[in-house]
């Protein structure tokens, strides 16, 4: 039983290491059996498809990827935590091995909107908006779902622009977009600003 665990998390590892440098279209079976050490035979026994085997890895993926934001993101008040958003991502930016989203890249490789990839994807998009839309409620605003759902938009905007033009001050703009758009909220509208 620990030999499978073992031998699932290092075929795991493999292809999302190989799918996310690479693509889903350009990764082969041969480069997974090859990458992880494990028989094609043992990988059909596990995930009956490559599909399969993505979906899988890209959930492992996203439970990593989101403990890693939520730690990043974890001290300070409610705003604070808003505004700490845009520094980590510049330093996932800078990491040699940043290809942008893993999720967005895979939705983007596959043409069937009820693929399991893309369900996948789907799932790591709404954890990380109901995340920010904690924070978002935590600041106080009279509607906490859009503006978690504007912050979204520039996470992964920035992301985009980062992986497309390798330039990792993006992040920094971004959070220069977000705290104007902190800066702006004030109680004659209806909300209450945050305290930055």
């Amino acid at each position: 039983m620990l030999e499978d665990a073992s031998l699932q998390n290092r075929l795991l590892q493999a292809t999302e290491s190989l799918v996310y440098a690479g693509g889903i279209n350009a990764t082969g079976m041969d480069a997974i059996v090859k990458a992880s050490g494990v028989a094609r035979k043992s990988i059909y026994r596990l995930y009956p498809t490559k599909e399969a085997l993505i979906a899988a890895a890209l959930r492992a993926r996203d439970e990593r990827w989101m403990q890693w934001f939520i730690a990043g993101t974890s001290a300070g008040s409610p705003s604070e935590r808003l505004l700490a958003v845009f520094p980590l991502l510049r330093s996932w930016f800078s990491a040699p091995d940043f290809h942008g989203c893993a999720f967005i890249n895979a939705a983007g490789e596959v043409g069937d909107p009820d693929s399991e990839i893309r369900a996948v994807a789907l799932l790591h998009k709404q954890r990380l908006l109901a995340y920010l839309n904690e924070l978002t409620t935590a600041c106080g605003f009279a509607d906490p779902e859009e503006m978690a759902r504007q912050f979204l938009l520039l996470i992964d905007g920035a992301t985009a622009v980062a992986m497309v033009t390798g330039q990792v001050d993006a992040a920094d703009t971004a959070g220069r977009t977000a705290q104007r758009l902190l800066q702006t909220l004030s109680p004659s509208n209806g909300l209450n600003p945050p305290q930055v």
